[in-house]
């Protein structure tokens, strides 16, 4: 099955209409984020999806750190020119690839930051290269304007920014073409909706990318329990998995997962058609085949009216699920 391309943002660049979100094919230094990782079904994985169509990948220096953009390195090795890379700078790291915790913007990191990202990507250009967080102690117009120098120079492609309001991206936009925004979104987490993002990406001709399009994994109705995390997984931290929120959300999953029962598809596949028949790109993560296979699977599912008014009843805009981090993290969305 071929994935179908669309054109992401207004500035030209062409991408299949589902990515592959890489960041759980790589652990974490303080812990494992989707339990552990299997370089060699993460490579299949990369290679599998390219044979479908599905050439854009997601990742991040912060991810490993930057091991996982190592990974991405040796997967793509010696077909470069057959994927779209997107990766993310902006979290701190220092000269032993270590996180200090900080956001950076400024011109001078931004520069590092690429730098380091082309040689560990071992490739001397970037297609999408996104700013992480906003770094709130400088000015978006600094960071852009480095960024865009980038651009100039022929190691970046296109500019994306990630979790940031409708004021940053505009101010953005005015010192280079922002490509694509990033955030999280799903039938779980729809804040860019209630918050006017993506009317404001909507009306500036901005591309949105969804990353955890599944709910962080609950909308694949495969965590009936707490305990189904493994015990260092970081989503226990987060609201939403915990008790408060975990027994209602659950009743939203299986409520969902009625509707694709019905339609004889899986509850992921029903939660990705949700997100692309709004025109809105997501990048599911997954580190296996099996559920690359599933997720590219859903590009061919079309929803009526009907089916989409049943979902978004059960799951109501503006409805409480929790949030999808911890005080810290949810800090730093701007």
């Amino acid at each position: 099955m071929e994935i179908r391309k669309v054109t992401l943002g207004s500035q030209g660049l062409i991408v299949p209409n589902i990515g592959l979100g890489c960041m759980g094919m790589t652990g974490f230094e303080e812990g494992d984020m989707y339990g552990k990782a299997d370089e060699q079904e993460a490579i299949a994985t990369i290679h599998r999806s390219l044979e479908s169509g599905g050439n854009f990948l997601d990742t991040a220096d912060l991810y490993g750190p930057v091991k996982n953009e190592q990974l991405i390195a040796k997967a793509i090795a010696g077909n470069r020119n057959k994927y779209i890379i997107a990766t993310k700078f902006g979290w701190e790291i220092d000269d032993n690839n270590k996180v200090t915790w900080a956001i950076n913007g400024k011109k001078d990191y931004v520069k590092k930051a690429a730098e380091r990202s082309l040689k560990n990507l071992n490739t001397d250009y970037i297609d999408l290269y996104y700013l992480h967080r906003l770094d709130k102690t400088t000015p978006i117009e600094e960071t852009v304007d480095a960024m865009s120098e980038l651009v100039r120079e022929g190691k970046v492609g296109y500019l994306g920014l990630s979790e940031v309001s409708s004021d940053t991206i505009k101010r953005a936009h005015a010192v280079h073409p922002i490509t694509a925004v990033q955030s999280e979104y799903s039938l779980f987490e729809r804040t860019v909706e209630e918050r006017g993002v993506l009317q404001t990406l909507h009306e500036l001709g901005v591309g949105f990318v969804a990353y955890s399009p599944l709910g962080r994994g609950f909308l694949s109705g495969q965590i009936r329990s707490i305990d189904d995390l493994p015990e260092n997984d970081f989503r226990r931290a987060i609201p939403r998995f915990q008790e408060a929120h975990f027994y209602k959300n659950l009743e939203l999953v299986k409520a969902i997962e009625t509707l694709a029962e019905e339609k004889t598809i899986t509850p992921s596949q029903l939660a990705l058609a949700w997100i692309m028949s709004k025109g809105i790109l997501p990048i599911p993560g997954t580190k296996r085949r099996k559920y690359l296979e599933q997720n590219i699977a859903a590009t061919a599912i079309q929803l009526s009216e009907a089916d989409l008014s049943k979902l978004e009843s059960i799951v109501p805009l503006g409805m409480d699920t929790g949030k999808p981090y911890d005080d810290f993290s949810m800090e730093l969305i701007d």
